[in-house]
C-alpha cells in the first residue's frame, strides 16, 4: 500500500489516461467526449463515476489528450505544488533540481526559474543537458552519468543548495544532503532510483547536515491539492501558451508497446512525458 491501493492481481495494469466516450449513460459524459483518469492498459473501459479511485475529467474545448496528460496534467500540477508549497521560493536563492529533464522535473525547474530563483537542473546524458540549458533555459546543468557530481555541486553552488527538488533519491539526495545551505529545503517528490530495489538501501547519508544546517526534508502527494487544481492552471496555462515553460512529448504508438513504453522511464530513453496513443478520437456517430 502507498498513495493508492496496491494494482489488484488479474485486473488491467493501472494507468491515468484519455479515452473518448463511446457509449453513456450518464449526463455529465456525453458520447464523443474526452474524460481523463484512471482506466489502465486496455482498449476499453467500463466505468461507473463515483466509484473510482481518482475523479473522472472532461478535457477543455481545445486541450489535447497529450497537453491533458503531459505539461497541463498531473506531473505538472505536482511540479507546482510540491515546489511553491514545498520550497517555498525567494527570488535569488539556488534551486536544483534532480531528474530535470523529465515530465515533472522540467517543470519545476522553469517556475523556480519564473520565480527569480538560479536554478541548477541534474539529468542523465549531453543530449538532457542541452536541452536544460537551450530550451528550458536553466542557468546550469549537470551530467550524473559523465561528470562528478559532488564537486559540480560545490563548483555551481558555492553558497549551497536553498531548495532541492528531489525525483531520484539514492547517491544524489546524498550529495544534495552534502551541499545543503543553512537552512536549506529539500522536497521529495519521488525515489525513483530506489523503486526496483528488493530491499530497503541503507542510508542516506548526509541526515546531520539537516540538524547543523537547520535544514528540512519533506515529502508530499498532488493528490493533496487536487481541490486547488484550478489555482495552478491560473498560473500553468498562460506560461504554457506563452513558452514560458518549455516541454517535450514522447509518445509511442500501440498497445503491443505498452510495458516496453513503461520500462523506458526506468533507463532514461523517455525525452520527457511519456505517453503511448493507443487511437486517434472519433467523429460522434462513427459505430465502428
Amino acid at each position: 500500500p502507498s498513495y493508492l491501493p496496491p494494482a489488484p492481481l488479474n485486473e488491467p495494469m493501472r494507468a491515468s489516461a484519455v479515452a473518448q466516450v463511446r457509449i453513456s449513460e450518464h449526463p455529465d459524459y456525453p458520447v464523443g467526449g474526452l474524460v481523463q483518469g484512471l482506466f489502465g492498459w486496455q482498449d476499453f473501459a467500463l466505468l461507473e463515476p463515483g466509484t473510482e479511485l481518482l475523479p473522472l475529467q472532461l478535457l477543455p474545448e481545445g486541450v489535447s489528450p497529450a497537453m491533458a496528460l503531459g505539461v497541463l496534467g498531473g506531473t505538472s500540477l505536482t511540479a507546482y505544488f510540491g515546489l511553491l508549497e514545498g520550497g517555498p521560493l525567494q527570488a535569488g536563492q539556488t534551486v536544483v533540481v534532480s531528474a530535470a529533464a523529465g515530465a515533472t522535473g522540467s517543470v519545476a525547474a522553469q517556475i523556480a526559474k519564473l520565480r527569480g530563483c538560479r536554478v541548477v537542473g541534474i539529468a542523465g546524458g549531453p543530449a538532457k543537458c542541452r536541452w536544460l540549458l537551450e530550451e528550458a533555459r536553466l542557468d546550469a546543468a549537470i551530467d550524473y552519468r559523465q561528470e562528478n557530481l559532488g564537486q559540480r555541486l560545490t563548483a555551481l553552488c558555492p553558497e549551497g543548495i536553498d531548495v532541492f527538488f528531489d525525483n531520484v533519491g539514492g547517491a544524489i539526495l546524498e550529495a544534495a544532503l552534502a551541499q545543503l545551505a543553512m537552512g536549506g529545503r529539500i522536497v521529495l517528490c519521488g525515489q525513483i532510483a530506489t523503486y526496483n530495489d528488493p530491499l530497503p538501501r541503507p542510508g542516506p547519508a548526509g541526515l546531520m547536515n539537516l540538524i547543523t544546517r537547520h535544514g528540512s526534508m519533506h515529502g508530499f502527494l498532488m493528490t493533496a491539492y487536487m481541490d486547488r487544481a484550478a489555482e495552478a492552471m491560473e498560473e500553468l496555462v498562460p506560461w504554457v501558451l506563452n513558452g514560458d515553460i518549455r516541454y517535450r512529448e514522447d509518445i509511442q504508438e500501440g498497445m503491443e508497446q505498452v510495458p516496453a513504453t513503461f520500462m523506458r522511464l526506468f533507463s532514461g530513453h523517455n525525452q520527457g512525458k511519456q505517453m503511448l496513443r493507443l487511437a486517434e478520437p472519433r467523429p460522434v456517430g462513427d459505430g465502428r
